[in-house]
């Protein structure tokens, strides 16, 4: 994402136009906009004018719309956002206050604006928007995938890109493969031809250069992890490697890369289990998403060892923040990204206010993890809100204390 203009004031009103490059962008807009935001961007909508003879005709037109916010819908797969909301300009061919819909799109810049009312409604650019801001701004040019991971079985490939903030499911392949029988052929040639098109459209999604005269030879090809059960994830390794050596020479230069792990199955819900092998973890130990795995885990493993260091659940960790137990010395506030998509102004200022008051006045380590993510899931099962503490801490009975 690229800042175009940037005129914003933290923890005060302001605006920012920003230009998404790529589909990850899509993820980080829908993070930063929020219901009771103004958005301005451009618009196609279709006009139906009525000619003095009764007839009707209709034609698409482009306009610039100003909208106030009322709704986000996001789609991770295909990373498009739409917003819809009110429309606050007058055009020849809108009117204030008809809904209208703005689907953002790649390459075409947007203007947000957050305000902060007089009689408190609307939050503005709190620390936590400026961080989003900060996260989306990719200033060392084209953000890349830290990993790329396919995920098979015989006849079922999924590729992914595991990005810094999301995965994403970039491709579904799935093919008839016949079964292995006793002296026949059918199988080998099935699988051959599987192989293939998981092949072509693996370098496809990658924007892999295989040719020995370009010079993007000399980029560093991401980690390719190649997992299944059984012997299929090595088969396709094999493939790679005689393509490499007979048809297809630049491909020498992937195969520093590909990693073959074990998972239990060729569908997606297996590549948490593929993250966690102890291979994988190596390979990516210097990845956000690594670390934010072996956040999780740490947390986890305090848990398990009831030294009363970890706590979670919001009124819980509320708790242990007001104690001084989240602050300098290995205190970490371990907060969903979910937490502050809130519609409701005032639980947005309460995680807000928290993370200020850990980082600012407790001096203590604030984590916010994304919730498309292995470990932002995992901490959403803990409510999305969990810390590590400096001290053991024995909580009180907050159930009784409801009471």
């Amino acid at each position: 994402m690229r800042c175009i203009k940037n005129k914003i004031e933290h923890n005060g009103s302001g605006a920012v136009t920003l230009c998404p490059d790529e589909p990850e962008d899509m993820w980080h807009a829908y993070n930063l906009i929020r219901p009771g935001d103004i958005l301005r961007a451009s618009a196609i909508r279709r006009v139906t004018t009525v000619q003095d003879t009764g007839s009707t005709s209709s034609a698409r037109v482009h306009l610039n719309l100003i909208i106030r916010v009322k709704n986000l819908d996001f789609d991770p797969q295909s990373s498009q956002l739409h917003v819809s909301g009110q429309i606050m300009n007058e055009t020849p061919h809108t009117k204030i206050g008809q809904f209208h819909t703005l689907d953002l799109e790649l390459n075409r810049n947007f203007t947000l604006e957050k305000e902060v009312g007089s009689d408190g409604e609307g939050v503005g650019w709190d620390s936590i928007a400026i961080e989003s801001l900060k996260d989306a701004v990719d200033e060392g040019g084209k953000r890349r995938a830290e990993a790329v991971a396919v995920v098979m079985q015989e006849g079922l490939a999924h590729i992914c890109f595991i990005g810094q903030f999301q995965t994403i499911l970039k491709q579904k392949i799935e093919m008839s493969v016949p079964r292995k029988r006793q002296g026949g052929g059918d199988h080998d040639k099935g699988m051959n031809k599987f192989f293939k098109v998981t092949l072509e459209t693996l370098l496809r999604q990658m924007e892999f250069n295989t040719s020995l005269t370009s010079g993007a030879n000399n980029e560093a090809v991401r980690p390719v992890l190649l997992a299944s059960p059984g012997f299929v994830a090595s088969g396709f390794q094999k493939y790679i490697q005689s393509e490499a050596s007979t048809t297809t020479p630049g491909l020498k230069r992937l195969l520093p890369s590909l990693v073959v792990v074990h998972s239990a199955s060729g569908y997606t819900n297996s590549l948490s289990e593929v993250l966690q092998s102890p291979a994988v973890k190596t390979i990516l130990a210097d990845t956000k998403y690594a670390r934010e795995t072996k956040l999780m885990d740490d947390f986890l493993e305090q848990l398990r060892k009831e030294t009363n260091k970890a706590t979670y659940g919001p009124r819980e960790v509320e708790y242990a923040v007001e104690q001084g137990a989240v602050g300098r010395g290995g205190g970490v506030l371990i907060v969903s990204n979910r937490l502050f998509r809130s519609q409701d102004i005032a639980e947005r200022k309460r995680w807000v206010s928290l993370v200020d008051r850990v980082r600012d006045v407790e001096g203590g380590d604030v984590r916010i993890l994304s919730s498309d993510h292995e470990s932002g899931k995992r901490l959403e099962g803990l409510g999305g809100i969990a810390a590590l503490l400096t001290f053991p801490l024995i909580e009180p009975d907050l159930d009784s204390d409801a009471e």
